[in-house]
């Protein structure tokens, strides 16, 4: 692409000094449409809660709001300005919140703050889809083109909320355009727009130059693990719909005595996996590690024998791309865009949830795993430049309709 475009992002992932390792792929994405010559505003709104919600995060199972309370306004990462405005947020009110984060949100982009010198905008990405497509009819009134981008649960989990739903079609209807990680996404993004095949597939890529095929065992000696055995992984968030205690159960069932088990995540279930492994008597075999830094997870992929997933719902897991650039096997449950990243590994996906069956299969996976160079040709057209060209596409479309 010739034109070199100034883009506003706004989002409600991306990670910070606070929370590094919170969408990580999508500063990736950024980082990536600077190099191509883009200029961009990356705004990521703050929740500002009440202090009784503060207090009470904890009692009601919310998300801690305490956590936000040092944030700062901005910072500066890897030579990309982010900014952080507060935005008033009510958790019992989730449609008031989202709009509220709408209007901080563009007030920010287009109106000077956060740093920002005023000056317009070619385009804005909602890059996260919800609460940001609340943004798309301000957008609209004002003449700036928008492209909503879905990636998982900011789709998922608000359409199949009654309340939520209407707000995210009108947005989607609004914009005009959107993107996702997936087809599967891009068909429940269709079907909310009201416009079937609307939506542009922009996918993941990965990185290559950190996520490839390593030696095994220099890899344990160097993390300090056992050469016996068999190592298995599970990365992730520690949360309901990445169910890792239905990752447990299924490496139970694979009765592999010798082999090894260890959760990469941190999340709200860590406390009652931790105790269910402590139950089972497993201390010895499953290891709980916090989340790790792209160089370091390398080295773990390169270490193991295969990842394990089990998720309910997803939009198209980076765990399973790094995993297979790095030549390992994944055992997936069918959840989401994770069939089409295994298409041509089908021992590595299973149509089943049930806890025996899946240890079945992760041990015939261990057993009899593909070749590296399988795994690694899954995923071999997945590269960052690929996503940032069909991002373009996606953009300068939009850009086309509002002229016209």
């Amino acid at each position: 692409m010739s034109v070199r475009l100034r883009l506003g992002v706004l989002t409600s992932l991306y990670p910070s000094q606070a929370r590094p390792s919170e969408g990580i792929f999508a500063e990736r994405r950024w980082l990536h449409m600077r190099a191509r010559g883009h200029s961009l505003r990356i705004v990521r709104p703050i929740p500002s809660t009440p202090s009784l919600a503060r207090m009470l995060s904890g009692v009601l199972s919310k998300p801690d709001w305490r956590a936000y309370i040092d944030f700062p306004a901005g910072e500066r990462r890897r030579g990309l300005d982010i900014a952080y405005p507060r935005y008033a947020h009510r958790p019992w009110d989730q449609l008031a919140s989202a709009r509220s984060f709408a209007r901080t949100g563009v007030a920010t982009l287009l109106g000077g703050h956060g740093g920002f010198v005023a000056q317009p905008l070619d385009a804005v990405v909602c890059d996260y889809a919800w609460p940001a497509a609340a943004a798309a009819p301000l957008l609209r009134e004002i003449g700036v083109p928008c492209v909503i981008s879905g990636r998982g649960s900011d789709v998922i989990q608000v359409a199949a909320d009654a309340r939520l739903r209407p707000a995210l079609a009108a947005g989607l209807a609004s914009a005009g355009h959107w993107c996702a990680v997936s087809r599967d996404l891009l068909a429940r993004m269709d079907e909310l727009g009201g416009a079937p095949g609307r939506g542009v597939l922009v996918e993941n890529g990965v990185d290559r130059e950190l996520f490839q095929p390593g030696d095994r065992g220099a890899a344990r000696a160097e993390l300090g693990l056992s050469a016996d055995g068999r190592l298995v992984l599970v990365v992730g968030h520690l949360i309901e719909r990445k169910d890792p205690l239905l990752a447990l159960e299924a490496f139970r069932a694979s009765d592999c005595a010798r082999d090894q088990l260890v959760f990469i995540g941190a999340g709200e279930l860590r406390d009652a996996l931790a105790a269910r492994v402590r139950a089972v008597g497993l201390d010895t075999r499953v290891k709980l590690l916090e989340p790790l830094a792209p160089e370091r997870l390398a080295r773990w992929y390169a270490a193991c024998d295969a990842l394990l997933l089990c998720s309910s719902r997803e939009g198209r897991p980076n765990v399973v791309l790094e995993a297979l650039a790095c030549g390992r096997p994944v055992l997936a449950t069918n959840a989401g865009g994770t069939a089409e990243l295994l298409g041509t590994l089908p021992e590595c996906l299973v149509a089943t949830r049930e806890p025996a069956e899946l240890g079945r299969r992760l041990a015939a996976l261990l057993a009899a795993p593909p070749a590296p160079e399988r795994c690694v040709a899954a995923v071999e057209h997945l590269s960052w430049d690929a996503c940032a060209e069909a991002l373009e596409r996606c953009i300068e479309a939009a850009r086309e309709e509002r002229a016209a």
